[in-house]
């Protein structure tokens, strides 16, 4: 069935009337997902290939909150693999960032005292309320929330296994050998040689030197 002329106009100039999404959108998305994934998974040079380029797009529009939101990406997805650098790119920009921001910085950072919850991402906020991470259900934010817990010096041991294998699923590398190694720690602090041993070599098979 053919469309009248007159509607076909209408639907014409109803399409014309929303305006396109600017480019640098799309583009620093797909370079911080590529970024994030390429980290995860160890593959370094790549991941800083892709945050130059989100940083690119980001910085285009001349916006502190717009690139500190980039930043923020990459202070998560280094915290959930245990890499702490006290977000040194968010840091600079962090006078012009939103209180939501600099809300999650402090947060992925360990510095809670005081804290609004209020201001955090919704699944962040009863991590900081129970000092657990067991009703996060995404992966990625499952392991900035363990890793934050472990600097605010709040991480448990269930939290710690719980870490692991959802890097473990994933296939990320990078975030698993970390949490191994923390397991590890524990283990031997404990007395537990037998258990450390199991770990140890868990770690050689998943950084292919065994």
């Amino acid at each position: 069935m053919k469309i009248p002329a007159f509607l076909a106009l209408l639907l014409l100039a109803a399409c014309a009337s929303k305006p396109p999404v600017p480019a640098w959108q799309p583009n620093a998305k797909d370079a911080l997902d590529g970024f994030t994934d390429d980290y995860l998974r160890g593959n370094t040079a790549a991941a800083n290939a892709q945050f130059a380029r989100a940083r690119r797009e980001t910085t285009s529009t001349g916006r502190f909150d717009v690139v500190a939101q980039a930043e923020l990406v990459r202070c998560a997805t280094l915290a959930a693999s245990l890499e702490f650098a006290d977000c040194p790119g968010f840091a600079a920009l962090a006078s012009g960032a939103t209180p939501q921001q600099r809300a999650y910085a402090a947060y992925i950072g360990g510095r809670w005292e005081g804290l609004d919850a209020g201001l955090l991402p919704e699944q962040h906020r009863p991590v900081l309320a129970s000092g657990s991470m067991a009703g996060v259900a995404d992966p990625l934010a499952r392991l900035v929330a363990a890793g934050a817990l472990l600097k605010a010096g709040r991480i448990r041991l269930e939290d710690i296994v719980a870490a692991t294998e959802t890097a473990s699923g994933q296939g990320w590398r990078r975030p698993l050998l970390m949490w191994l190694g923390v397991q590890a720690k524990r283990a031997e602090a404990a007395g537990n040689t037998a258990g450390a041993d199991s770990i140890r070599r868990r770690i050689a098979l998943a950084s292919g030197t065994q």
